[in-house]
């Protein structure tokens, strides 16, 4: 009897351990993807002041080349290489192709808003935005299905389905 007491409790005390490190583990998560956005919301901003500065309330930027390479020569050396005038050049067109703080997705980080970003066609940047939302995507897998014309495939498709399920690795190509 006293043995079956002493399993009993030992599988008690794995559970709760079990549940403890879940707790951990799921905080951490949290904690990263917390960070994450938070320095896309620090581009967007940037990008934001950016812009306004070089437009001055005008259609086009007199001097938007040189005010970047300006900032990013100031700033720089005081922050690290995530200012350097091709970072804020991305910081500028983030905002150009997200105006609005509210669009942007918590969901993503920088690196896979670098990749939207340089989409030129808005339906197909819309299209990867929600499927790497929708199927939790990595950058390097968002990079992947870009770089393998996921949306080009679906497009010429007559088996979307089919395409889909290779994309989400539910079925191997042959």
């Amino acid at each position: 009897m006293e043995n079956k007491g002493m399993a009993e409790q030992k599988k008690n005390l794995s559970s709760f351990i079990q549940e403890i490190k879940e707790i951990i583990l799921s905080s951490r998560a949290n904690a990263v993807r917390s960070v994450d956005f938070c320095r896309v919301q620090m581009y967007w901003q940037m990008g934001k002041r950016i812009f306004e500065e070089e437009q001055q309330g005008k259609e086009r930027a007199d001097y938007g080349s040189y005010l970047i390479k300006n900032l990013a020569k100031e700033i720089q050396p005081e922050f690290g290489s995530g200012f350097s005038y091709r970072q804020l050049a991305f910081c500028r067109q983030f905002y150009k192709t997200y105006p609005i703080m509210n669009a942007v997705r918590s969901q993503l980080n920088w690196t896979q808003y670098r990749l939207l970003i340089q989409i030129d066609n808005e339906d197909k940047g819309s299209y990867y935005e929600h499927e790497a939302v929708n199927n939790c995507w990595t950058a390097r897998e968002l990079e992947r299905q870009v770089n393998s014309s996921l949306y080009e495939r679906l497009l010429l498709s007559n088996d979307k389905e089919s395409v889909l399920a290779v994309a989400r690795k539910e079925r191997i190509t042959q």
